[in-house]
């Protein structure tokens, strides 16, 4: 029997050996998965919040350039912004969510991005010292992102 075994050359893997590695590969692109995802999330709020800062810093240049008046509408920043910005997702608002008696002009986003974990991302943000707002299409709040958060905003002035 050991000169059988000695002498059989082994001419591909067993179907053990198929479904081992098979299995570990699934394992590995699972796991690939949930961290992409989670990148994912990452990106899309920082992306929010970099084309808040961009708007707010035309806000800025419109009001320098007018002397006199904060701006009323998106299209009033269109000069001040690189091509493509301003979309149907972007939205200009006064409010005064921290109750301080004064209003505030708001640039927000209330696009389809918003869900529970770009909120709970932009909520890591906001907990960190970046200053925006959740809210709802309409206006800014106070307090934290939820899962029902629909908008993400931030003070020009």
């Amino acid at each position: 029997m050991k000169k059988f075994l000695k002498n059989r050359k082994a001419k591909g893997f067993t179907l053990v050996e198929l479904l081992i590695v098979l299995i570990i590969i699934g394992i590995l692109a699972g796991a690939l998965l949930l961290v992409a995802g989670a990148g994912t999330d990452k990106a899309n709020a920082t992306k929010i919040v970099s084309n808040l800062r961009s708007m707010k810093a035309a806000g800025l240049m419109y009001y320098a350039d007018q002397n006199t008046s904060w701006p009323d509408a998106i299209a009033d920043l269109i000069p001040f912004m690189e091509s493509g910005l301003a979309s149907t997702d972007y939205d200009m608002t006064s409010a005064d969510p921290d109750s301080t008696g004064t209003n505030k002009t708001f640039v927000g986003y209330t696009g389809t991005l918003l869900d529970a974990g770009v909120n709970a991302k932009l909520e890591a943000l906001q907990n960190s010292g970046v200053p925006i707002y959740p809210g709802t299409v309409d206006a800014p709040t106070s307090g934290n992102f939820e899962d029902g958060t629909k908008g993400c905003w931030m003070a020009i002035q």
